[in-house]
């Protein structure tokens, strides 16, 4: 090999780690959230989400009223230690067994709704006056997958919680999550819908999405540069290793 030849190969050699480089850096554009977002701009939040009572949802219900000892049979504690009121599971039908009232229908109801429900039941039977009854969803999760930080199912407290505040609690997106179309996965009673959602744009405060329900999966893609490097990874050893072995047969015929 001459000195000409061996000039062009480690400019292309050169220019091969380049490429390799620049393949893995990221733009403005592909990480800053809300680019379309103007200074000083108000967006009016008009959205009235409400979780909505699902198959499978676990229930905690305390009703109470100024004489607690009749609202003893609607407050069963588990046997056992310690004072804990039973859970109440929707069944496949929808449906909870509530003590005295028997089957209670809930599914596709908000939680107020519910608590509306009950209270009617109560005093169109003449049972309790003027109960206050407190619903809450014990198993209202939500899965987040892919490229977070911290990947995971995280348990919520509050009856909403927005898709920001979600990926926040698993640590934020890493440089190499696609913002772009962030997929939320939503079962409802066994039929899944799968939505995209764009979080450089503003618009995703409108999505029907933007509150999760529980059991929503988020699953942040990863993009060209992650893609591009897990699979680039083998092939920039083998890249490496053949110029190793190249360089080795051009510095050997050029002494």
């Amino acid at each position: 090999m001459n000195t000409l030849n061996f000039s062009r190969f480690s400019s292309f050699f050169i220019a091969l780690s380049l490429s390799l480089l620049l393949t893995s850096c990221y733009t403005k554009k592909d990480i800053i959230y809300f680019q379309n977002a103007k200074n000083f701009e108000t967006i009016v939040d008009t959205d009235t989400f409400k979780a909505k009572l699902k198959i499978g949802d676990i229930l905690n219900i305390n009703v109470s009223t100024l004489d607690l000892n009749v609202t003893k049979p609607y407050n069963l504690i588990e046997a056992g230690e310690g004072a804990r009121l039973i859970d109440y599971l929707i069944d496949a039908e929808g449906n909870i067994d509530y003590p005295v009232l028997g089957k209670i229908k809930l599914v596709g109801l908000s939680i107020e709704e519910a608590k509306e429900l009950f209270k009617k039941k109560f005093e169109d039977g003449q049972l309790l006056k003027d109960p206050v009854v407190m619903i809450r969803i014990k198993n209202y999760r939500v899965a987040i997958l892919g490229e977070v930080q911290r990947p995971g199912v995280y348990p919520i407290t509050s009856e909403r919680i927005s898709i920001l505040e979600a990926i926040a609690m698993a640590g934020d997106l890493k440089f190499t999550g696609r913002r772009k179309d962030v997929l939320v996965v939503r079962d409802f009673n066994g039929s899944k819908t799968y939505t995209q959602i764009d979080l450089t744009n503003k618009e995703v405060f409108n999505s029907p999405v933007y509150y999760l329900t529980q059991n929503d999966v988020v699953y942040v893609q990863p993009n060209n540069a992650a893609v591009s490097s897990a699979s680039g990874d083998a092939r920039l050893g083998i890249i490496t290793s053949l110029a190793t072995l190249v360089l080795g047969f051009a510095v050997f015929f050029t002494r």
